[in-house]
């Protein structure tokens, strides 16, 4: 299945660092293996090559442990960047070192300078608007100012909520196409995507909602079987990438690249 809304040219990742062990997670469910997810980072890494796209691969940073998930770091637009201003306090150094590759990349490349906070993470770009949800991670303060530098480039932007218990707004939702989406009942539920179509993980596989389409893929987290089917049986090309060890950092799918 084809969608020229989601025919990426490039993408950016950083390798997992030794720090990865110390990294950020809202329950301690162990230690994650970094030789496993050295394994699973390139499986990604080379599944975003095989569309036809330029990965630019950063180094590790061991003094930023979550720096993996790039994402939070930056929204890629097609006018331009913004520099997020990330709300955990662990990881406001990421963002200078993630700035000359969007520098390199694009002409134009915003800061979002504070006081508020807003990651990556928390933003879902549609076909007609910008989603951002507010989280422990993004506040009013930062959403208001990611809103001046969308309205100059003429987008909309709609503010929704993250439910309660949730890192991040796109842990719980992904883009399949300009129009569909993928998403838990309990985000859903909150009305959020009305006037979208929504597939819904299934029941128990919540975790799955943190997809990516990128080209002729969807990549998803592997060890959902019915919601993979079900992506399959609609029509999606879809890539299983282990990703039990990002999993215990609260990372997924979308967290580790910034895709334009």
């Amino acid at each position: 299945m084809s969608d020229p809304s989601f025919e990426f040219t490039r993408a950016i990742t950083r390798r997992p660092a030794s720090s990865i062990v110390d990294g950020l997670r809202a329950t301690d469910t162990g230690t994650p293996d970094l030789d496993q997810m050295l394994a699973d980072h390139a499986h990604y890494v080379a599944t975003l090559k095989e569309t036809g796209a330029e990965v630019i691969e950063l180094p590790p940073l061991d003094a930023y442990p979550d720096a993996v998930f790039v994402e939070d770091t930056a929204l890629c637009l097609p006018r331009g960047a913004v520099l997020m201003r990330p709300g955990a306090s662990s990881r406001m150094g990421e963002v200078a070192e993630m700035e000359p590759a969007l520098r390199a990349a694009y002409d134009d490349v915003r800061k979002i300078s504070g006081p508020g906070h807003i990651e990556g993470g928390d933003i879902l770009v549609t076909g007609r608007e910008v989603l951002v949800g507010r989280s422990d991670r993004t506040d009013a303060a930062g959403v208001a100012e990611l809103v001046e530098i969308m309205t100059e480039w003429g987008h909309k932007l709609r503010e929704v909520f993250t439910p309660p218990g949730v890192l991040h707004f796109k842990t719980d939702c992904s883009l399949l196409d300009a129009e569909t989406i993928l998403s838990t009942q309990r985000l859903d539920a909150s009305g959020c995507f009305d006037g979208y179509r929504v597939l819904h993980v299934a029941e128990g596989e919540e975790a799955a909602a943190n997809s990516i389409r990128f080209n002729r893929f969807v990549l998803c987290p592997a060890g959902f079987p019915r919601t993979a089917g079900m992506l399959s049986d609609a029509g999606y090309d879809v890539v299983e990438i282990n990703n039990s060890e990002c999993a215990k950092l609260d990372g997924g799918m979308s967290c580790l690249s910034l895709r334009f």
